[in-house]
């Protein structure tokens, strides 16, 4: 797995160094190469995880998109947040009268759901454009979550979201984006107003799968919103 890249690489360097100091002869281009390579290591892991997700599922999200999310998923994982080999991504780059999100199982590289999702209505019509971490805003935030616990609302069945970037999304409990279920997600709704139905800045999810989409990514597993105007590696801005 991809969190188990840097301990081996650890190792790997300890070793070249021991083997050094031993007398064994080690360049320091051989030394250089062996660090190079293990620096694309990660990469290396989630292209060839990437394509396992293609031959065994029909549709699956941009790499870009992926990339970004697992890197998400590795950090969290690491840091002992996510009791789910689970990994939930919607894509906000897409059209929203699109399947944009998918939730994916992290253990056996399987597609579990693929759904439409609603954005926020101040985050743009068809396209989502403009995020917000603003109470009242009504629009979307994007970056990292961990899933919480579900209540039943207004919407039925419904799931807390903790946004984890400072700054980007850790106001999300606050403003009370969750995702729950909404007739306005659905295809139906698309045919008859040449687009997607928004929510006030909540991932809604159709209706006809809501329960199934909540009860399997709640406590704890690992959800990311990505869009490429925020194309950043995740750094130290984790809510602790």
């Amino acid at each position: 797995m991809i969190y188990n890249t840097l301990p081996t690489l650890f190792i790997s360097l300890c070793s070249l160094f021991l083997l050094s100091e031993n007398g064994a002869s080690i360049s320091t281009e051989t030394k250089h190469s062996f660090i190079a390579r293990h620096e694309v290591s990660n990469l290396d892991e989630v292209e060839v995880l990437y394509q396992d997700l293609q031959l065994k599922n029909k549709q699956i999200p941009t790499l870009e998109s992926f990339q970004q999310a697992v890197d998400a998923y590795t950090k969290i994982k690491h840091k002992g947040l996510v009791q789910k080999e689970l990994l939930t991504i919607i894509d906000f780059s897409l059209s929203a009268n699109t399947k944009r999100l998918w939730v994916i199982d992290m253990a056996t590289h399987e597609v579990k759901f693929h759904s439409l999702v609603s954005h926020g209505r101040n985050t743009g019509e068809e396209f989502a454009t403009s995020f917000s971490n603003a109470a009242e805003s009504f629009k979307s935030s994007l970056g990292l979550y961990l899933t919480a616990e579900v209540y039943s609302g207004k919407h039925g069945l419904s799931l807390k979201l903790d946004g984890l970037e400072k700054g980007v999304n850790d106001h999300a409990r606050a403003r009370g984006i969750v995702m729950h279920a909404a007739d306005y997600v659905s295809e139906s709704f698309i045919k008859n107003n040449q687009r997607l139905g928004r929510s006030q800045g909540c991932p809604a999810v159709p209706s006809s799968i809501s329960k199934e989409i909540i009860n399997l990514i709640k406590n704890k597993s690992c959800f990311f919103i990505y869009h490429p105007s925020r194309a950043v590696a995740l750094g130290g801005t984790f809510v602790s």
